[in-house]
């Protein structure tokens, strides 16, 4: 029990880390056509340029993960996600030569910043259809225990993928206010200001409808027992919207950053703290999906290696390119 708890929270830990690191990379790829100037485009890419690739290694360590400690998810959720999960490879593909090519191109430099746009709004479009399809649950055939087909598309899973378009622009864009200066700033609180209300208006959403579609999310958010857990959830993300209006407002420029990871933070315990114990939705738990003891505990050795330099790399070249972007800078 313990073993897989602990497994089941590393995961959590590494797929989180991902929606961070790389949300606000996505997002600059998102904001692409509202900057028409290249030389403004270049700042932009500036900003992600060296630590972009870095982010991507979370991805991979949250799809081990899973395969190595819960492989009864994997070979479930996967063979149901192959489609968008290949949506997503092609998009994050997309965008990393889009970033090579678009460095020593120019009169085809258009072409590559497209195919940034392109492959980033690909990658978020997926992983918002993995998002719906997991907040709708899972059918089986009765009869042969499979999956039923095509159960990642859906008009919820559509509206996922266009709620996180919008978040994860307004993460850029917030990241973007941190690292530029100027009439490109300016630019980006304008953005943000307006992205918030919609960020708000599908939060808002998705909180309303998600429960109705889980019977599991309905016992848990409007158990009595839970009620107090709820209200405080409501009040904290009610305030950092309230928080990230005001920093807008007022020019605070790394207010509006923190307040929406936060909010992303937030937004994401709420969906899975939602479905435990399940770990594929009304299917299977985590202790059902396991693998053996002896196999957990070794790879816990790994993780206990590898985790901590993952975080040090992390926090050491955010730290060394930190500070503002000013001019263009290539490898």
């Amino acid at each position: 029990m313990e073993l897989a708890l602990t497994w089941l929270l590393i995961i959590a830990f590494i797929i989180i880390m991902y929606i961070l690191l790389d949300g606000f990379t996505l997002g600059v790829g998102l904001l692409f056509p509202f900057v028409k100037h290249d030389s403004d485009r270049d700042i932009m890419v500036t900003t992600v340029l060296p630590v972009w690739d870095g982010n991507e290694t979370w991805l991979v360590f949250a799809g081990a993960a899973l395969y190595g400690a819960f492989p009864l998810a994997f070979s479930t959720l996967f063979p149901i996600w192959y489609l968008p999960v290949m949506l997503l490879i092609f998009g994050l593909l997309l965008r990393g030569i889009a970033f090579e090519f678009r460095l020593k191109a120019y009169q085809t430099r258009y072409i590559w910043d497209w195919c940034l746009f392109g492959g980033s709004l690909m990658a978020v479009i997926a992983q918002g259809l993995i998002i719906g399809s997991f907040v709708n649950g899972f059918q089986f055939d009765p009869q042969t225990s499979e999956p039923v087909a095509n159960q990642w598309i859906s008009w919820f899973g559509i509206f996922c993928s266009m709620a996180l378009v919008v978040a994860y622009a307004l993460l850029g864009s917030a990241r973007l206010i941190k690292k530029t200066s100027g009439i490109l700033q300016e630019k980006f609180y304008t953005i943000s200001a307006k992205l918030q209300w919609l960020l708000m208006l599908a939060v808002l959403f998705v909180g309303i409808y998600s429960p109705k579609e889980s019977k599991l999310q309905m016992s848990y958010w409007f158990d009595l027992q839970h009620s107090p857990w709820v209200f405080l959830f409501l009040v904290v993300m009610v305030s950092l919207f309230i928080v990230h209006a005001i920093a807008l407002k007022r020019r605070i420029e790394n207010l509006p950053f923190l307040s929406l990871v936060l909010i992303f933070i937030l937004a994401y315990l709420a969906l899975v703290t939602s479905g435990l114990p399940y770990i594929v939705p009304n299917q299977i738990t985590f202790m059902q999906a396991k693998a053996d003891d002896g196999a957990l505990l070794f790879m816990l050795v790994g993780a206990a290696i590898l985790i901590p330099i993952l975080l040090f790399y992390t926090a050491y070249a955010y730290k060394i390119f930190g500070g503002k972007t000013s001019e263009k800078i290539g490898y």
